[in-house]
C-alpha cells in the first residue's frame, strides 16, 4: 500500500550538459500528470507521460526539469534587422545627398543584429532527460511506499479499536430483549394501574411483543457484516497498487453499518461504542484520501 504524497528526484550528465529532476505528488482522485519542460523538450512530454503513469496509477504529480548545456555558444545574423537598417541608411543618403558607406563597428552595436544559434538536442541528452526522470520515480516510490506504511500501521490500528467496540456491541446486544421485556412489562403494570383494571397481563402476548421488538432491534447481521468488511480492509491492505479507491468505498460500508447499529437501538452502551466506531471511521476516510 503506497501513499499519494511524495517526493523525488534524479539527474543525468552527459558530454556538454547536466539534467536535473524534481517531482512531487499530492493526492488525487485520479492519475494528473504536470510537466514543466522547456522549449527543446516538448517532443519528449508524450513519451515522458508513459513513463509517469506506468509507475503511477493516482495523485496528482508536478515535474518539475532543469537542464544546463554548456556547449559552445554560436550566433546567426538577424538579417531582417541588418536589411532594415541599411535600407533606412540608403534613404537617408538619397533623400539628403549625405555621402559616405556604413561602419562595420556601428552596425555591430545595433540591438538585435545577433541571435544564439539554437542547437537540436541530441539523442544523448533527450535519453539523459528519461534516465533522469526514472531516477526521480524510484526516490518519489521510495518515499511513497515508507509514507504508506505508516499509514498502513495507523489505519490498522483504527480498525484494531473498532474490532474491539465492535466486540462491546455484541455483548451487550444480548441484554436487549430482556430490558425490552423488563420495560414493556413496567409501562404495561404502570398503566393498568393507574386506571385500577383487573385485568391479568397476558404473558404469552407479552413475550410475543418483546419478541417483535428484539427482532427489529436485532443487529447480528450488522455485526457480522462490520467483521466482513474489517477483514476485507485489511486484505486489500496487503496489496501494493490501485487500493485507494477499494478501502474508500469499504469505509462508507463500515459507516453504513455504524449508522444503522445506532438507529435501531436504545441501548446506551450500543449507541455510545457505536459513536466510537463511527468516530474511528471518519480518522480512516481522513487517511485512506491520501492512499494511492
Amino acid at each position: 500500500m503506497n501513499s499519494m504524497t511524495g517526493f523525488g528526484r534524479g539527474s543525468a550528465s552527459g558530454d556538454g550538459f547536466e539534467v536535473s529532476v524534481e517531482m512531487k505528488t499530492v493526492n488525487n482522485r485520479f492519475l494528473d500528470v504536470v510537466l514543466k519542460l522547456g522549449g527543446e523538450l516538448q517532443t519528449l512530454e508524450s513519451s515522458l507521460k508513459k513513463i509517469v503513469s506506468s509507475r503511477l496509477s493516482r495523485g496528482r504529480v508536478d515535474v518539475n526539469i532543469q537542464y544546463d548545456r554548456s556547449q559552445e555558444i554560436t550566433y546567426e545574423l538577424n538579417r531582417p534587422v541588418i536589411s532594415g537598417y541599411l535600407n533606412a541608411l540608403n534613404e537617408l543618403k538619397s533623400e539628403f545627398e549625405i555621402t559616405g558607406d556604413p561602419d562595420i563597428n556601428v552596425i555591430a552595436r545595433l540591438p538585435n543584429i545577433f541571435n544564439i544559434k539554437k542547437e537540436e538536442a541530441g539523442g544523448e541528452f533527450m535519453e539523459a532527460v528519461e534516465i533522469a526522470v526514472i531516477a526521480a520515480l524510484d526516490d518519489l516510490e521510495t518515499m511513497r511506499s515508507s509514507e504508506g506504511a505508516m499509514l498502513r500501521t495507523e489505519l490498522s490500528e483504527r480498525l484494531s479499536n473498532i474490532e474491539s467496540s465492535t466486540n462491546e456491541i455484541e455483548k451487550e446486544s444480548e441484554k436487549i430483549a430482556e430490558e425490552y421485556r423488563q420495560r414493556l412489562t413496567k409501562r404495561i403494570t404502570e398503566l393498568l394501574a393507574k386506571t385500577e383494571s383487573q385485568i391479568e397481563l397476558d404473558q404469552g402476548r407479552l413475550a410475543q411483543e418483546v419478541a417483535y421488538l428484539a427482532d427489529r432491534a436485532d443487529i447480528s447481521e450488522e455485526i457480522a457484516r462490520l467483521r466482513t468488511h474489517i477483514e476485507h480492509f485489511r486484505s486489500i491492505m496487503d496489496e501494493e497498487k490501485e487500493v485507494g479507491k477499494r478501502l474508500d468505498f469499504l469505509t462508507q460500508e463500515l459507516n453504513r453499518e455504524a449508522n444503522t447499529i445506532t438507529s435501531k437501538t436504545n441501548n446506551m452502551v450500543v449507541k455510545e461504542n457505536a459513536l466510537q466506531v463511527k468516530s474511528e471511521i471518519e480518522k480512516i476516510r481522513e487517511q485512506v484520501q491520501n492512499v494511492e
